[in-house]
């Protein structure tokens, strides 16, 4: 499994760079085209979800520069490179959607004491466009999506505004039919309120990633586990897990071991815990080693 999970993303760099390209050009001009409807039909329900999808352009811009920071080489300064910049992006995204949902869930709240007449086939028309372009830049995205929390995120933005151009288009299609304007409004706090729902994991996930907690994919008692496997461990503490980015995780721990072990079995043994923990999805693991009449000053085990 851990063979194939590493196949897959030997081509992601370049599809996901792709991805973000095409989907950036696509959305800002479809965010030009459905504005001027908006302003042209006076619909309120067009200029939201215009709204919504300049956030979006805002988002895949902001998640193609922390995927490029993250491939950026260290500095003397950041040793690590600017990978961590993936995290601080992915929180940023989700609070962006957050506050804009906010906003269009307001404006949509205030509308249902006001509704007025809109031009609701000219709204269908350009709303099913947007279905289109946001369920065909959601796809180039899918992928990837589980891989790198940042590549989620856009997924999520697009899979979100290719639900509000339904709902869009639905209430563009029954306005006119039936002259309940109303639907309009009603329509846009269910779809803010679906959005809020899914961006709540993404905003969970982020902060847990910035404040140097476990990633949600990893358990340290069953990472624990799988070191204690080898006879040559006797026991293992200070066990530090934390993201160096939205895709790359490091481990820091302390290995008791019997005295008599000679250094190149050390070694060995060192690299095969590596490789192990390499098929956990921890890339970067740092082991300190000590012996039970040795032990490490620190006495705080955990």
């Amino acid at each position: 499994m851990a063979h194939s999970h590493a196949h897959d993303h030997s081509h992601a760099p370049a599809e996901v760079n792709r991805a973000f390209v095409i989907g950036i050009i696509l959305n800002t001009t479809f965010v030009i085209v459905e504005a001027a409807a908006g302003f042209y039909t006076d619909s309120l329900a067009l200029l939201t979800d215009a709204g919504h999808n300049l956030s979006d352009v805002a988002s895949l811009l902001l998640a193609m520069l922390a995927f490029r920071l993250a491939k950026s080489k260290p500095t003397e300064r950041f040793t690590y490179g600017y990978q961590k910049s993936t995290v601080l992006v992915s929180l940023a995204n989700a609070v962006l959607l957050l506050v804009v949902m906010g906003g269009i869930g307001y404006e949509a709240f205030n509308r249902l004491w006001s509704a007025h007449v809109v031009a609701g086939n000219t709204i269908a028309l350009v709303a099913g466009i947007g279905i289109g372009i946001n369920a065909f830049t959601a796809l180039l995205f899918f992928r990837q999506k589980e891989h790198d929390l940042n590549v989620k995120g856009a997924y999520l933005h697009l899979l979100a505004d290719a639900l509000v151009s339904a709902a869009v288009v639905a209430a563009g299609i029954a306005m006119p039919l039936t002259g309940w304007y109303w639907l309009d409004p009603v329509l846009g706090i269910i779809v803010a309120l679906v959005v809020v729902w899914s961006t709540w994991s993404l905003l969970r996930d982020s902060l847990i990633l910035s404040l140097d907690g476990v990633p949600a994919t990893l358990s340290t008692q069953s990472i624990k586990e799988q070191i204690l496997q080898y006879p040559s461990v006797l026991d293992v503490h200070h066990i530090h897990i934390w993201a160096m980015s939205t895709t790359e995780n490091a481990l820091t721990a302390h290995l008791v071991i019997p005295s008599h072990l000679s250094s190149a079995e050390i070694f060995k043994l060192k690299h095969e815990i590596r490789h192990t923990l390499e098929h956990l999805s921890i890339q970067h693991a740092t082991l300190e080693t000590e012996t039970p009449d040795d032990p490490c000053l620190d006495t705080h085990h955990h």
